[in-house]
């Protein structure tokens, strides 16, 4: 007997009813798909390392990785024996019934994959997820958090927040905001807008590039109505904001130009008709 003869003996060698060549295909399949898990897993890490935060990242790593070797255990078994029609028989009505379960799941699974490679938002932005105004304080697998500018913490799904319009107050470095603002009729409109050029002149916040636009907007039923358009840094809008509002109001009356209130002429008529 020679040397090639002892080994188809060794492998034709039966332990349970299953022959040994088989144990020997079942464990090379396993370990196969433990290198290609391994490999997948790794070129993920790559490729989401600056994309995605690093618990969330990890969670998708073994979750690919051990779908892998699962499917590798699938193709394995018919090699020791268990027949896969009764499992898929099994598996096919747990996955219906799993299925309808989890749908939400999923899709939020999945529109949270999505949102972390489109990356329209990141945490610390200010943003409007559909009804909700607020700040990013998480962006995780399955849902979003915002902290509401009244302080409340909010829990979106995902797939609500891929699907609303996402409105990102921060990315762009610079916002603009408007005023409108109405005089008299018998008020200089001109020296009201050198008045509101001047301190939008001197406000170290207020941007001259993109510049400060003001102009005769209306001429309201009371009064003459202005509109002031100015760009700040996004991270200052909102205090230049209401500060500027206030400046603008004092030094057009220190200039005595007044805001009107509503005011309505009724001609009484005569006995005459007239």
């Amino acid at each position: 007997m020679n040397i090639w003869e002892s080994f188809k003996d060794v492998l034709e060698l039966k332990i349970g009813g299953i022959t040994t060549l088989n144990i020997f295909t079942f464990i090379f399949i396993i370990l196969i798909s433990a290198v290609i898990g391994k490999v997948v897993r790794t070129n993920l890490h790559r490729f989401f390392k600056e994309k995605v935060p690093i618990t969330t990242l990890v969670v998708m790593e073994k979750i690919v990785h051990y779908v892998i070797i699962f499917i590798g255990f699938m193709v394995a078994l018919p090699y020791i024996g268990f027949s896969l029609s009764g499992l898929l028989v099994a598996g096919g009505i747990l996955g219906i019934v799993i299925g309808f379960a989890s749908q939400t799941v999923v899709s939020n699974l999945i529109s949270g994959i999505f949102l972390m490679i489109e990356r329209p938002m990141a945490v610390g932005d200010g943003v409007n997820i559909g009804d909700v105004s607020g700040i990013v304080k998480d962006i995780k697998i399955l849902s979003t958090t915002v902290r509401t500018y009244d302080g409340i913490y909010v829990r979106i799904p995902n797939d609500k927040v891929f699907s609303s319009n996402i409105q990102n107050y921060v990315v762009h470095e610079a916002r603009r905001f408007n005023y409108s603002i109405g005089i008299r009729y018998k008020d200089d409109a001109e020296k009201a807008m050198k008045i509101v050029e001047g301190l939008l002149d001197a406000h170290p916040l207020v941007l001259k590039e993109p510049a400060p636009t003001i102009f005769v907007e209306e001429l309201g039923e009371s009064s003459v109505n202005l509109t002031v358009k100015i760009w700040a840094p996004s991270s200052h809008w909102y205090g230049v904001y209401t500060e500027m509002l206030w400046k603008i109001k004092v030094a057009l009356e220190k200039e005595g130009i007044e805001i009107p209130f509503p005011q309505r002429v009724v001609w009484m008529a005569g006995k005459d008709g007239k």
